[in-house]
């Protein structure tokens, strides 16, 4: 009776009824421990997101290629499907270019065609069965021109058969740190255990470069030659269609096939700085390149000096 008259007396001076606490009534949300909680799981995971967020490269040519590194100097700044195993096309050849010149490297040596390597598929130079050629000048056509048959014809010259030559080019590849491909032809023919990742072509290119013989021939527009035993000419175009129409652009190597779709290496450099692209089925590869060479010029005339 006393806590009715109170309750009574409390309403006629505050018009205020007070909470009276039932079995059922749920803890009101303004208790003084779940707010600590709250705030403690919200201040450790925020940082955490933010930090991955922060150290990825951005993907910001999502439409450019299936997988796509694009880098300045020593830091990949932007990419896509990074380390994800694709075809690699012709790509190859530029590892197939760096065991060639690893083993007895002689320029003038007189190599001989085989029917095999004068009917291999894919683009050729025109080299025919019998025909023989300094290695020197196979090694530019493999390169500026991405000729199938001169790739492979130096193959077995090296390697004393293709199956030869294939495990020269995946020791290689494991001692230069592409950990995640495997290769199956000197040329880059496709074969479902023929793969290669965008990081792992930009640690090929960087090597490749890095080689006077491959540079050169890289930035070459065209070449020719004349077999040693026929004295036929035969002359060539670089498949690069960027090279020598943007600016600063020095290579570096393409590729194609039904499977891997377009590729392509790029390298542009400017002063100090080298900027690298790597596209991997690419719908339109010479814009694409284009469009990252650029942008990573700009960012590399914003870089701070190299020491």
């Amino acid at each position: 009776m006393r806590l009715i008259f109170l309750c009574c007396a409390l309403i006629a001076l505050t018009g205020v009824a007070p909470a009276v606490a039932t079995a059922d009534t749920k803890p009101h949300a303004s208790s003084k421990q779940a707010p600590v909680k709250a705030k403690h799981k919200t201040k450790h995971a925020a940082p955490k997101e933010d930090t991955a967020t922060a150290n990825a490269p951005a993907d910001i040519y999502p439409t450019a290629a299936a997988a796509y590194a694009v880098a300045v100097d020593d830091q990949i700044v932007y990419s896509r499907k990074l380390d994800t195993p694709r075809p690699p096309a012709s790509l190859t050849k530029l590892l197939s270019a760096l065991v060639i010149l690893d083993h007895n490297w002689n320029a003038d040596a007189p190599v001989q065609i085989s029917e095999h390597a004068a009917t291999v598929q894919g683009s050729r130079v025109g080299l025919r069965s019998g025909d023989a050629a300094r290695a020197g000048d196979l090694l530019t056509a493999m390169i500026v021109r991405s000729g199938n048959d001169a790739c492979l014809a130096m193959a077995e010259h090296v390697g004393g058969s293709e199956e030869g030559f294939v495990k020269l080019m995946n020791q290689k590849a494991q001692a230069i740190g592409m950990s995640s491909s495997s290769f199956r032809n000197p040329c880059g023919l496709d074969n479902d255990e023929h793969l290669s990742t965008a990081r792992d072509l930009l640690t090929l290119a960087r090597v490749a470069a890095a080689h006077p013989e491959i540079a050169q021939r890289a930035n070459s527009l065209r070449g020719e030659f004349r077999t040693l035993n026929s004295n036929r000419r035969i002359q060539f175009k670089n498949t690069n269609a960027i090279l020598g129409r943007e600016p600063d652009t020095v290579g570096l190597k393409t590729g194609f096939t039904n499977k891997a779709g377009k590729c392509l290496i790029a390298l542009a450099e400017h002063g100090a700085h080298k900027v690298w692209v790597v596209l991997l089925h690419s719908p339109d590869r010479w814009p694409a390149a284009t469009k990252m060479l650029a942008r990573g010029l700009t960012l590399a005339e914003t870089a701070p000096p190299r020491h």
